[in-house]
C-alpha cells in the first residue's frame, strides 16, 4: 500500500490542525498548497494548478506562489474572504537534520491583515465580535492595526445595525445564538461586503473570557478596565481577544487600552441617513469626492484622516465636549501663522500608529524606522508652537504629546539614513554605533588589503622575498615558501602542509586576520540584525508612550484642518443651545457650494424649534432645491455637533440626539422591495426609533403609490410626527402635495415655506429662495419641458391637464382639515346626517342603494383624515365598478 511522503505527512498534520484556512506551507522559495487548497487557490489566484508526487498513486493537485510576492496573493484571497494559514521554516535548513521543521506563524484574515498595501490608510480595519445571549448583544471592536479596543452593549437589533454601520468591520466574529437571533447575515455579506465566522462555543466561556482579558492588560479587576456593569460585553472583548491570540500569535502588545463606551453618548445615524446625506461617499458614484468627509478633510496624515472619519460618523451630544472642539477651532483659525506652521511639520509624519503595529509583531523593515524617526523628528517643533495654545484640547494635546527625543536619538545613531527592505542582508547599522561592526565591515571590504600588507611585513621581517599568502577552502589562508629559502623560515611560523617543492605556513597574526576576513560578511549580516532587532524591540516597549503621542498627533491634525476649511469657506463658529431651537441664517450646503463655480449658491434661512416652528412644511417644483436645502440644514447641525464650523451666516444649534432622512426613491430588487416599500420600510423606521430631540428630514412621503393613499400617508406622518404625545420631533417636510398647507392654522406647530419660482410665459427660473407660504401648484409640465420632453408631449399634457380638474380633492382635503381640527375641540360622538355626506360626497346623484347605506350607516365624526379618504376613494371604485 502506497504511503505518503514525510513532507506530505507533515503538511497534512498541519493541515489539520487549521481546517478552515487555505494553508501557504513553505517549502524553500516558494508557499506551495495542496489538495483542495490548492483547487481553490488555483481559481481564486488564476495561477497554474500542477501537481506533485506524494507517495500516492496520482499526484496530489498543487499550485505555487513565489515567497517575495507573498502579499499581493495573500491580499487577493484575503479579500474574498478567506482565512490563510502561513506556514514558515523556523529553522535554518543548512542546520536542518532530516526534514526542516515548520510551524504557522500567523492566520490572516479579512479583520486581522496588517499589509499596508492592502489598507486604505484614512480607514480603520475593525474586527468586530458580536456575542447574542438572553436577547442582549455584547459587542467589541478592534484595529489591530492602530490598537483601537472598543466595547459596549446594546439591547436590540436595530442599535446593532446603526454600529456596524458606523464601524463598518471587514471581518464579524459571533457565537452560534447570534445566527439564530434574526439578523439578516446574508445581507451583511452580500451588501456590505463583510465576512462572518462563528466561533466554537469554547471562545465564549465566560471564565475563560474574564481571564484572558485581567492577563492581558495586567489588572485584578474589571473596575480597573471599567467593565464591571458589561457582563455580555466582556463576553465579546475576551472571545475577541482569544481570536486575535490564535490568529496573530503573538503578545498583542499594540493593544493596550479596552474603551467602554454607550451609544447614547454620540448622535445616532442609521444606514439611510449616512447614505443619503452622502457623509463620507456620495450617494451613486461611493466616492470621496462630493461627500461632506471631501470638504472637511485637509489632515496631513493617516492618522487625521481616520479621526476625522471617526468624528463625522459619530458626532457629540454633550454641549460642554463640542464647545471643547470648537474652541480647539476657532483658536487655530484665529492664529493662522501658527496653524500653518503646524500643518507644515505634520506634512512629513508618518502613520505612527500603524507604525508602531509592525515594529510590536516584529515585521517593520528598517524603512519603516527612518520613517519612524522622521516623523519623530517633528515632534519637538510641534509640542513648542502648542505651547502658545489656551485652549482646553490643544493644551491637552500638548500634555499628551511625548516629544519621545530618546527614540529619535537611538534610530538617528544606530540606523544609517537610506536603508535597504531586507532586515537579514546587511548595510543597516550607521559606521561607528558598533565597534565589531565597524571591524567586520572593513574585513569585508579591506581583507585584501590587509593581506597584501601582512605579506610585505613579512616579507621584509624574514628576507623571503618570494613569500607569497594564499588560500585554499581545506587549509584556508597560509604563507608558502619554496623549498630553497624554508631554512629562513621563523621559528614562530608553524607548519600546515609540506609540498614536493614548498611549505606552507600560519603565523598567530595571519591566523586571526583569517578569523576575522573568513566568515565577515555573514558575521557581519548577522550582527546587524541582532542590533537592529535590538533597536526595534526597544522601540516596541515604549508602545503605550507612542500610542499616547499619535492620538494628540491625530487630533491636532484635525482640529488644524476644520480651522482651516472654516477660514477657507467663511464658516462661523456656531452657538449650541438646549433648548431645542435651530436658528440658521444664511445657511449654505457645504459640498453642493464646492461644486457650483463663482459663488453661484444661494443661501437660505431655517428656523425650527419645539414649540409654534416643530414641522416646515415644504412646497414647491421638483428640482427647485427643496433636497439641497433639508439636507444642508442637516448637515450644519450634524458638523455643529461634531466640532466643527459651519457654512452660514450664523446658526443657534439646539442639540439633537438623531438625524433621520427620508430623501429620494429607490428600488431594492435584490430583496424583492419595490420603491414604496423601500420608502415605507425608512418611514417606519423614523418613526418608530425619533424622539422629541431628533431632527427629520423628509422628502417626497407617499409618492410611490396612487395619490388618495401617498396624500393619505403623508398626513398622516405629518399629524404623527406634529403630536407631542406621539413624537414631537423637529422636521422639514417636503412634499409635491401642495395640498397638504392646509394644515398650516389647523395644526399649531406646522409651517408652510415653499421655493420661489419666476414665470415666463409658459417657462419657469428656479430662485432658489425658501420663503414663507405654500406652493399653489408643482409645475410639473414645466419642468418636464425643462428636462427636454418632447413639445409634442408637452402640448398633449397641457391639454389634459385643464380636462382635470384638481378642485374636488383640494375642497375635499380643506374639509377634511376643518372637520378633524373642530374634532379635536369637541367629542367625537355626533354623526353626520345626509346633507352632510352630501357635501363631502362627488356622486351624491348617483342612485346606488348600496353606496347611499354604507354612507349612512358610517361613523363619519369618528373617522380619522386618513380613513375618511379611503372611504371616498373606496366607494367611488365601486361606482366605477372597479370592484
Amino acid at each position: 500500500m502506497a504511503e505518503l511522503t514525510p513532507m506530505m505527512q507533515k503538511y497534512l498534520e498541519t493541515k489539520e490542525t487549521y481546517p478552515d484556512c487555505i494553508l501557504f506551507y513553505r517549502l524553500g522559495d516558494f508557499y506551495e498548497m495542496f489538495f483542495e487548497d490548492a483547487v481553490t487557490a488555483s481559481r481564486e489566484l488564476e495561477i497554474t494548478l500542477t501537481g506533485k508526487s506524494c507517495g500516492l498513486e496520482e499526484r496530489a493537485p498543487m499550485c505555487g506562489i513565489p515567497y517575495h510576492a507573498v502579499d499581493g496573493y495573500l491580499n487577493k484571497l484575503v479579500a474574498k474572504g478567506y482565512k490563510v494559514a502561513i506556514c514558515e521554516q523556523v529553522e535554518d535548513p543548512k542546520q536542518a537534520k532530516g526534514l526542516v521543521k515548520r510551524e504557522v506563524t500567523r492566520i490572516v484574515t479579512p479583520g486581522t491583515n496588517l499589509a499596508p498595501q492592502a489598507l486604505d490608510e484614512t480607514k480603520n480595519n475593525y474586527l468586530m465580535c458580536i456575542v447574542y445571549i438572553a436577547d442582549r448583544y455584547g459587542i467589541s471592536i478592534a484595529d489591530i492595526t492602530t490598537g483601537d479596543y472598543f466595547v459596549t452593549e446594546l439591547e436590540d437589533s436595530a442599535k446593532l445595525m446603526d454600529e456596524i454601520y458606523k464601524f463598518m468591520p471587514s471581518e464579524i466574529i459571533c457565537n452560534e445564538s447570534f445566527y439564530m437571533s434574526g439578523m439578516d447575515l446574508e445581507d451583511l455579506r452580500n451588501r456590505l461586503g463583510i465576512t462572518i465566522y462563528s466561533l466554537d462555543s469554547w471562545y465564549f466561556d465566560d471564565a475563560i473570557c474574564r481571564k484572558k482579558l485581567l492577563e492581558h492588560f495586567h489588572v485584578s479587576s474589571f473596575a480597573g478596565l471599567g467593565l464591571e456593569d458589561y457582563d455580555c460585553g466582556i463576553i465579546s472583548a475576551g472571545a475577541l481577544l482569544q481570536y486575535l491570540i490564535e490568529t496573530q500569535k503573538n503578545s498583542l502588545a499594540q493593544l493596550t487600552h479596552i474603551t467602554p463606551y454607550t451609544t447614547a453618548k454620540y448622535m445616532m445615524l442609521d444606514s439611510s441617513t449616512r447614505r443619503n446625506l452622502e457623509l463620507t461617499e456620495t450617494l451613486r458614484e461611493k466616492q470621496k469626492r462630493g461627500s461632506l468627509l471631501w470638504v472637511l478633510d485637509k489632515t496631513k496624515t493617516a492618522m487625521g484622516a481616520r479621526l476625522l472619519r471617526k468624528y463625522l460618523e459619530q458626532p457629540l451630544i454633550e454641549k460642554q465636549e463640542i464647545l471643547k472642539r470648537l474652541d480647539a477651532v476657532e483658536e487655530l483659525k484665529s492664529m493662522a501663522i501658527s496653524r500653518e506652521e503646524i500643518r507644515e511639520y505634520l506634512t512629513p509624519v508618518y502613520d505612527l500608529e500603524r507604525l508602531i503595529t509592525r515594529i510590536t509583531y516584529g515585521s517593520a523593515n528598517p524603512r519603516d524606522l527612518t520613517a519612524f524617526k522622521t516623523s519623530l523628528e517633528m515632534l519637538p517643533s510641534l509640542h513648542y508652537i502648542l505651547e502658545e495654545m489656551q485652549s482646553p484640547l490643544l493644551t491637552g494635546i500638548r500634555g499628551d504629546l511625548d516629544t519621545l527625543e530618546d527614540l529619535c536619538m537611538l534610530i538617528r545613531d544606530a540606523i544609517i539614513d537610506d536603508p535597504p527592505l531586507a532586515m537579514k542582508e546587511g548595510g543597516i547599522i550607521r559606521d561607528g554605533y558598533h565597534e565589531e561592526v565597524d571591524t567586520l565591515r572593513r574585513a569585508k571590504s579591506e581583507g585584501k588589503d590587509w593581506l597584501a600588507k601582512l605579506e610585505e611585513e613579512e616579507r621584509e621581517k624574514t628576507g623571503i622575498k618570494t613569500m607569497k599568502i594564499k588560500y585554499n577552502k581545506v587549509f584556508g589562508y597560509y604563507l608558502e615558501v619554496t623549498n630553497s629559502y624554508k631554512d629562513m623560515v621563523p621559528d614562530y611560523y608553524t607548519r600546515k602542509q609540506t609540498l614536493a617543492n614548498a611549505e606552507r605556513y600560519i603565523t598567530p597574526e595571519l591566523k586571526e586576520l583569517e578569523d576575522t576576513i573568513l566568515g565577515a560578511e555573514d558575521k557581519l549580516f548577522a550582527l546587524e540584525y541582532d542590533l537592529y532587532s535590538t533597536v526595534r524591540d526597544t522601540i516596541a516597549g515604549e508602545v503605550e508612550r507612542i500610542q499616547k503621542t499619535a492620538k494628540a498627533v491625530a487630533a491636532l491634525d484635525v482640529f488644524a484642518s476644520l480651522a482651516l476649511v472654516a477660514e477657507r469657506n467663511n464658516y462661523v463658529r456656531p452657538k449650541i443651545n438646549e433648548k431645542g431651537t435651530i436658528d440658521i441664517k444664511d445657511g449654505r450646503h457645504p459640498v453642493v457650494e464646492k461644486m457650483i463655480p463663482n459663488d453661484m449658491f444661494i443661501s437660505n434661512d431655517t428656523y425650527l424649534d419645539d414649540k409654534k416652528q416643530r414641522i416646515s412644511i415644504i412646497t414647491g417644483p421638483n428640482m427647485a432645491g427643496k433636497s439641497t436645502y433639508m439636507r444642508q440644514a442637516a448637515l450644519i447641525v450634524l458638523m455643529a455637533q461634531l466640532g466643527s464650523f459651519v457654512p452660514a451666516a450664523s446658526a443657534n444649534i439646539g442639540l439633537v440626539d438623531r438625524i433621520f432622512t427620508r430623501v429620494g426613491a429607490s428600488d431594492d430588487l435584490a430583496s424583492g422591495q419595490s420603491t414604496f416599500m423601500v420608502e415605507m420600510t425608512e418611514v417606519a423606521n423614523i418613526l418608530r426609533n425619533a424622539t422629541s430631540r431628533s431632527l427629520l428630514i423628509l422628502d417626497e412621503i407617499g409618492r410611490g403609490t396612487s395619490t388618495f393613499d401617498g396624500l393619505s400617508i403623508a398626513w398622516a406622518v405629518v399629524e404623527y410626527i406634529s403630536d407631542t404625545k406621539l413624537l414631537g420631533a423637529k422636521t422639514l417636510f417636503a412634499t409635491h402635495y401642495h395640498e397638504l398647507t392646509e394644515l398650516e392654522g389647523k395644526i399649531e406647530n406646522v409651517n408652510n415655506y415653499c421655493i420661489a419660482v419666476k414665470e415666463k410665459g409658459d417657462d419657469i427660473v428656479f430662485l432658489r429662495k425658501i420663503v414663507k407660504g405654500g406652493a399653489d401648484k408643482s409645475y410639473g409640465i414645466q419642468v418636464a419641458k425643462l428636462a427636454g420632453v418632447p413639445d409634442i408631449v408637452i402640448d398633449r399634457a397641457k391639454e389634459i391637464v385643464e380636462e382635470l380638474s384638481e378642485e374636488d380633492i383640494t375642497t375635499r382635503v380643506s374639509e377634511i382639515a376643518v372637520k378633524d381640527h373642530d374634532s379635536r375641540k369637541k367629542p367625537k360622538t355626533k354623526k353626520y346626517d345626509e346633507v352632510d355626506i352630501a357635501q363631502m360626497s362627488l356622486f351624491d346623484t348617483v342612485k346606488d342603494d348600496d353606496v347611499l347605506e354604507e354612507l349612512k350607516n358610517m361613523d363619519v365624526g369618528n373617522l380619522t383624515p386618513i380613513d375618511a379618504l379611503n372611504a371616498i376613494y373606496r366607494l367611488q371604485n365601486k361606482l366605477k365598478n372597479r370592484w
